[in-house]
């Protein structure tokens, strides 16, 4: 049993260290801000289950301050990647590894590529090469996982070995992580919430560095966030060939100045909002086939649209499945990066056209954007009511009856 003044020195150790690394590593002081932290007696080391940060007391008692601020770092990176609900469905032995490499060789060129920043007293230096021997941070968790062999499945999470030194445990533990399971709702939305933790503290690590020069953002926080918001196709010519096509004709005379040295021509962009993309519904597929890396990329989609109109471009976002959760307005990527996605059952299209006939008909969309998967039956063209449909597919498999389709990789 723990007495409740050891219980305030632990708490206040966790504290202090957070401050000083607010002050020496500010993107993860930043991260750690969102972080709780629990006293667990139940583990040997430490752990995060993606919403808080736990500790056994006995290995705090172990750590120096400096370990104690490596093993934060560590552990807060695992919450904001998603770490502890992205391997489903993976082998959880090779995922685990290759999480823990590429947040320690992350950590190990934040500082410096000293290795005493990432080596515990007793545990050692912490994994960080990949099989081939390169540093981890040149690659993406998953990019590690393909390189790693794969052990059994079903065998328990927990100390594991370092690839190549049989039976050498390592300190963090990954009992607490989802294992084998599709995604919840919940899950969905806690982790849409880090993400924006994750670009909120880029966003003010930028900012400091502008003004002194100090201060960087790790590698893999970058590539998540590219991975979040990379949108495959061009927005401006998807959408001004749609239009042009579908909801009227409208001028290339003056064409846009930005593009004066193309060898076509677009019409100005300004004019082309004005005409008719301001109230564009956006309606992502969540069912039970569009996994959580394919709702993702949907996602990152729209908001490349509105990236790529710089603001301009608005309309409402939706998500359905056999129904619609209800669609959100939005102005600008702030108020579409608060716009979170539901859903995870079967598939209807009809739903979409049903809604929109129900509950729009004091102002119909100018066009209908669904980004699907297609795999589900498609209804009759009149039930768009004459809205322009462009279906945004993530495979070559599906090819809707009607309506405009364009392609992603999924």
């Amino acid at each position: 049993m723990i007495s409740e003044d050891k219980k305030r020195e632990y708490v206040k150790r966790l504290i202090l260290a957070r401050m000083h690394l607010l002050s020496t590593h500010g993107f993860f002081g930043l991260l750690l801000m969102h972080a709780n932290f629990s006293l667990d007696t139940t583990i040997g080391t430490a752990a995060t289950d993606g919403e808080k940060i736990y500790f056994c007391p006995a290995f705090m008692d172990e750590l120096s301050d400096s370990e104690l601020e490596f093993v934060l770092m560590h552990e807060v990176m695992h919450m904001a990647l998603g770490h502890c609900i992205r391997g489903v469905n993976k082998d959880p032995q090779a995922y685990n590894i290759a999480c823990d490499i590429v947040i320690n060789s992350n950590i190990l060129k934040e500082n410096n590529c000293d290795k005493s920043s990432i080596t515990l007293s007793k545990y050692g230096e912490s994994m960080h090469l990949t099989p081939s021997g390169d540093e981890g941070y040149n690659f993406t968790a998953e990019q590690v996982y393909e390189m790693l062999p794969k052990l059994n499945p079903n065998k328990a999470k927990g100390s594991i070995g370092v690839p190549g030194k049989k039976g050498k445990p390592i300190w963090d533990d990954h009992s607490k992580w989802k294992d084998g399971d599709d995604l919840t709702e919940e899950e969905r939305e806690k982790q849409a919430e880090w993400n924006k933790r994750l670009k909120d503290a880029c966003k003010a690590i930028e900012i400091r560095k502008a003004s002194t020069n100090v201060g960087n953002i790790p590698l893999l926080a970058e590539r998540r966030l590219n991975e979040l918001t990379q949108s495959q196709m061009d927005w401006r010519e998807v959408l001004a060939d749609f239009i042009d096509e579908e909801i009227g004709d409208y001028s290339f005379s003056p064409p846009d100045k930005r593009y004066l040295d193309s060898p076509f021509y677009l019409p100005d962009f300004n004019e082309m909002v004005d005409m008719g993309v301001k109230n564009i519904l956006f309606v992502i597929d969540t069912s039970g086939s569009m996994n959580d890396n394919l709702v993702t990329l949907a996602y990152s989609e729209v908001k490349g649209a509105i990236d790529q109109f710089d603001g301009k471009l608005q309309g409402l976002l939706g998500f359905f499945e056999i129904k619609v959760v209800p669609p959100v307005p939005f102005y600008d990527e702030d108020s579409f990066m608060i716009i979170k996605p539901k859903g995870g059952g079967g598939t209807s299209f009809s739903c979409v056209f049903d809604y929109v006939s129900k509950n729009m008909k004091s102002e119909l969309p100018t066009s209908i954007i669904i980004l699907t998967d297609g795999y589900a039956e498609f209804p009759p063209e009149k039930v768009a009511m004459g809205i322009p449909v462009l279906w945004v597919i993530n495979n070559e498999d599906v090819t809707p009856p009607w309506g405009k389709v364009a392609r992603i990789k999924g």
